[in-house]
């Protein structure tokens, strides 16, 4: 029932910018982690950033003082502001939520469809 929608992917240029979206539905008591990964054909997917509903964020070492992760908490929406895209950036862009849909409950991860990203050199 839980569902993530991303949206901004597409094709750009080096050096170009992107934002990528994500909003989650469904039934939700509260979302403690939404981030973003990446994956390349036949690599596994891979930590971009993160996000706490405090705001505390972390990156991979590659996107550093490039990507810049922010969430909604009122619209469950994370975004992805990319900026001096890479052609190795280019990648399957997936939204993660790590998530209760009940309380008490465990946390689950929920991963949306994914969003093609591809930088042209």
């Amino acid at each position: 029932q839980v569902q993530l929608v991303e949206s901004g992917g597409g094709l750009v240029q080096a050096g170009g910018s992107l934002r990528l979206s994500c909003a989650a539905s469904g039934t939700i008591f509260s979302i403690n982690l939404m981030g973003w990964y990446r994956q390349a054909p036949g690599k596994q997917r891979e930590l971009v950033a993160t996000i706490t509903s405090g705001g505390s964020t972390n990156y991979a070492d590659s996107v550093k003082g490039r990507f810049t992760i922010s969430r909604d908490n009122a619209k469950n929406t994370v975004y992805l502001q990319m900026n001096s895209l890479k052609p190795d950036d280019t990648d399957v862009y997936y939204c993660n939520a790590v998530l209760r849909t009940i309380v008490p409950g465990p946390h689950y991860n929920y991963w949306g469809q994914g969003t093609q990203v591809t930088v042209s050199s």
